[in-house]
């Protein structure tokens, strides 16, 4: 019986896909180092946005509130 082509492999259309987009492996590791290093500074952003414990306001904590489960 005999057969066709093999079907390519989805690494390798990828691997094309990216050739083709200008894609290499040290732009793909530049632009992942740029997304982690933004997704960083989001985050001490999002630190710094925080309010300290001391500047918490002074008043009553709130209560664990028991509910009954059926």
């Amino acid at each position: 019986m005999p057969r066709g082509p093999s079907p390519r492999r989805a690494c390798c259309l990828v691997s094309e896909i990216l050739e083709e987009a200008g894609l290499d492996r040290e732009k793909a590791q530049r632009l992942r180092r740029q997304v982690l290093e933004g997704v960083i500074l989001l985050c001490r952003w999002q630190l710094e946005r925080m309010p300290a414990e001391a500047a918490k306001p002074a008043g009553r904590t709130p209560t664990p509130r028991k509910i009954t489960v059926e």
